[in-house]
């Protein structure tokens, strides 16, 4: 996912994405442990996108807040 494309959804959506991608993350960390993840980079993409997910939920708290949190 782009940040760009993140950018655009509504907070709600981004969410309900975040949960649904870190659900994902959890489920690639089990099957790689137990050796049935065949493709290893779907680890660090996850992590990736809920990195851009929460930087940019974190972007408009601290816009609603008026400033620095």
């Amino acid at each position: 996912m782009k940040a760009k494309d993140l950018a655009e959804r509504a907070t709600t959506d981004l969410a309900q994405l975040l949960l649904d991608v870190k659900k994902d993350l959890f489920s690639f960390r089990m099957k790689n442990v137990t050796g049935q993840l065949s493709d290893t980079s779907l680890l660090r993409k996850a992590r990736k996108d809920v990195a851009r997910i929460e930087m940019i939920l974190r972007q408009r708290a601290i816009k609603a807040s008026g400033g620095e949190a």
